[in-house]
């Protein structure tokens, strides 16, 4: 194999042209890691609050980003994989403590390694890890989902909140979704959402002409800025999971639990790792997907060399779905 790769360098927090497509030696996975060739991957807000600083001391520099990473098994110390085998990985430490998914290849623990089988492609392929983690996790984890009830998104159009909706949808769920834009409706309506509504900063009265009572469960996603609205919009012994920061706002300031909690409202907040998708749940909803029994919201493909256009799209918050890069197509066009 080759001796270098190429990776995108975050060489210290800052603007975009802190990234720096770069050639890196090809990684050698310790024993109990394992090395993936990555085929595609994609971008999240947490990279994108890594390379604004937000994560502190978590962080050395430079650093290859990436909390995820979808290809095939390169070499495997242990034996638990086979080469060539397809896998996903996220989470546990990747672009932030050890180098991540930015790159042609990348090494990580074996654990967090999970085997799947399909013929997709891999721009598809690449926008489902960190994704359907976050999606499934905040649905069983965070709600307790159940068929028949009613789900509210706020962050409607970000690739978890989309992802949520179509979650939502197979588990037999009324979705309600949220966004800022009124030209984002149809990319709602086209995963399936049931209510689309314009978030004017009131939510809960829009869900109340609706649900009189309120939604089941509600999975926030835009941050603290819109959480009190949020658990206003959600029944009595209903659960609202903070899963996102859409707006780079986490803290709740000056919390007084009762003054701030609507009585009977639950607030419980998720935050998973590769270990939350079990590899049966990747695989089903893999196979639903060849079916045409769910979709991928991928709104953007990027070559590797457009790193910088994809993280500056990313930060707009303008893409109606998943971004994901194919880093070994590094010079070709974005495509929608």
């Amino acid at each position: 194999m080759t001796e270098t790769m190429r990776s995108v360098v975050l060489d210290a927090p800052g603007p975009v042209t802190n990234l720096h497509v770069r050639e890196l030696p090809v990684p050698e996975p310790e024993p109990g890691w394992t090395r993936i060739r990555v085929e595609a991957f994609g971008l999240n807000r947490s990279e994108l609050h890594t390379r604004f600083g937000f994560a502190g001391d978590a962080v050395t520099y430079p650093r290859v980003l990436g909390i995820e990473a979808t290809g095939t098994v390169d070499a495997d110390p242990s034996g638990t994989f086979t080469p060539g085998q397809q896998v996903m990985t996220m989470m546990g430490g990747m672009g932030r403590s050890y180098d991540g998914g930015y790159a042609q290849y990348t090494c990580v623990p074996a654990d967090q390694v999970i085997p799947f089988r399909s013929d997709l492609p891999w721009a598809t392929l690449g926008a489902v890890p960190e994704m359907l983690q976050t999606a499934y996790g905040s649905l069983t984890v965070g709600l307790d989902a159940r068929p028949g009830q009613t789900l509210l998104v706020r962050g409607g159009t970000s690739s978890v909140g989309m992802a949520a909706a179509v979650l939502g949808k197979r588990m037999g769920m009324t979705v309600l979704s949220t966004t800022r834009n009124a030209g984002k409706r149809e990319a709602l309506k086209r995963v399936g959402v049931d209510h689309v509504l314009i978030d004017d900063g009131d939510v809960a009265r829009q869900v109340r002409e609706l649900l009189p009572d309120g939604v089941d469960g509600a999975v926030e996603l835009v941050g603290t800025p819109t959480l009190p609205d949020t658990l206003r919009a959600v029944r009595v012994h209903g659960t609202v999971c903070f899963t996102g920061m859409l707006s780079d706002e986490w803290i709740v300031k000056d919390f007084y639990p009762i003054g701030y909690l609507p009585s009977g409202v639950r607030l419980t907040g998720y935050s998973g790792e590769a270990e939350n998708l079990p590899a049966d749940v990747l695989q089903e909803f893999l196979d639903d997907v060849a079916a045409g029994r769910a979709v991928v919201p991928v709104d953007r493909v990027f070559g590797l060399d457009q790193i910088r256009d994809a993280h500056t799209l990313m930060e707009s918050g303008g893409a109606r779905g998943k971004l994901v890069v194919l880093p070994w197509d590094s010079r070709g066009p974005a495509v929608r």
